[in-house]
Parts: structure tokens; sequence; C-alpha cells
């Protein structure tokens, strides 16, 4: 970003459209806040850089359509949060219904589980995130400050000692 432009009526500027459309996925702190800027389809979401669940960044997490809604699937638990609403997704059956539905499990929602922001984009070409100014407490919310912090660099730690340990075996093969 070659320019830094100072928020306008809340609005933070993140971009031209041509460059977050070139790099698909652009982390960014807004007022604090690391938000994930995702160009998809020709549509910008944004939502909170880190997971719900356990702090995951989404920055590589694949993105698929997943009950009708467009999901970002955090690469490390494989939790799918929906890009429009935040909500968590699962996956279920329910075999005790009668009468009994196909075997295919469906999609559930979780209820709203990450924050998403509105992101607005100018004839020019900028493009904007409003960060949400929902006041319920939203899972993501944790991960955003100090005590989120810790538990992702001890998450971090944990990843690397078990890719460590993982190599150290190979080596011993």
């Amino acid at each position: 970003m070659a320019e830094e432009k100072q928020p306008i009526g809340g609005l933070h500027f993140v971009g031209r459209k041509e460059e977050l459309m070139a790099a698909k996925r652009s982390c960014r702190t807004l007022a604090g806040r690391d938000v994930l800027i995702i160009s998809h389809q020709g549509g910008f979401y944004a939502i909170d850089s880190y997971c719900y669940h356990a702090g995951g960044d989404l920055q590589s997490g694949d993105i698929e359509e997943i009950g009708g809604k467009l999901c970002i699937i955090c690469p490390n638990h494989k939790f799918k949060i929906s890009l429009v609403g935040g909500e968590g997704l699962y996956k279920a059956s329910a075999p005790r219904e009668e009468p009994r539905p196909p075997h295919a499990p469906q999609w559930f929602s979780k209820g709203v589980k990450q924050r998403v922001h509105v992101v607005t984009e100018t004839a020019g070409g900028d493009v904007y995130v409003r960060l949400s100014e929902e006041a319920r407490w939203r899972e993501s919310d944790f991960y955003q400050g100090e005590k989120g912090e810790e538990e992702r660099a001890k998450a971090a730690a944990a990843e690397e000692e078990k890719k460590k340990k993982k190599k150290e075996k190979k080596g011993k093969m």
C-alpha cells in the first residue's frame, strides 16, 4: 500500500481494487484490529483474521461454497466460516428423525462466531472497510486482544514443535 489514507466517517482505506484483486487475500490492521480482506469471484469480503475456534490464521484458508454459503475453511482445524454472516457451519445428520432423512449429512449453523466487516468500493477504485459496530461479543473477538495474541503464540510454538518432532521421526527411519 503506497499511501496511508486516514479513516473517513469510519471507513478505513485498505487498497486499490486492482491490487486487492491481484493479491486475493490481504491483511490489514485497522484501529488495532487485524482484518483479512478477501477478493473472490469479483466480490470483496472482510472478516477478523483469526479463526474463532483457536485463533488460526485464516489467510491461507480455502474458500468453498458450503450449504449454499460462501465460506472460508480454517487451515488449522477445518472449521467452516461464512464470509457474509460470520456463521460457523457444521455437518450433521439426524438419524433419529422419523421418517428417516437420506443418509447424506446436512450443513447447520452454530450461529455467528466470526466478526465480519463491511467493504465499500468507490467508483474510482478505492476499497474501504467499515469495522463492525455490532456490540454483541463474537468468539473471534478474543483473538484480537492481548490474551488472544498470547494464545496464538502458544499455538504457533506447539505447531512448530510438532513439525520438528515429525521431521526428527522421519530422519530416524
